[in-house]
């Protein structure tokens, strides 16, 4: 029995992002074990090393994920003393996540994670700004056909 060749796993655009995803975040894990961090609860420190003091509605819009699943997260980078929780004083159903001294502190070492994962990719900065455009163009067009 022949694969049709639309069906071909080297052709699907899908699995090319899901082993380049792979790749990327086994690149970052050693970089990140390092500075106490795993690669979702790098992506939250991200949002607020971006700016601090968001509410967790925020952070999971930024993400693209549900409060639900951030929720474990947040608590694991709260008991690891990287954040802070609190609720809203002005609208108690809002909790406002705030980084800690020590989660500040950690930046630097992320920042030097990201330039050794970047050096890993082999990519001049032009074609790794061209890959991250198309890749973010394609995110929007997605979200848009699904809406």
């Amino acid at each position: 029995m022949t694969t049709p060749t639309n069906l071909r796993l080297d052709d699907q655009l899908c699995f090319a992002l899901y082993a380049a995803t792979n790749q990327i975040t086994r690149a970052y894990r050693p970089l990140l074990d390092r500075i106490g961090l795993t690669y979702p609860q790098y992506l939250v420190m991200m949002v607020l090393w971006e700016s601090d003091h968001r509410p967790i509605s925020d952070i999971a819009g930024r993400l693209q994920l549900s409060t639900h699943a951030l929720s474990p997260l947040l608590r694991r980078l709260e008991s690891a003393g990287f954040v802070e929780r609190q609720v809203d004083g002005a609208d108690a159903r809002v909790t406002i996540v705030s980084l800690t001294p020590e989660g500040r502190e950690l930046e630097q070492g992320a920042s030097l994670a990201q330039y050794d994962v970047v050096d890993q990719t082999r990519l001049c900065s032009e074609d790794l700004g061209e890959l991250r455009d198309a890749l973010r163009a394609l995110v929007v067009d997605l979200v848009a056909e699904a809406s």
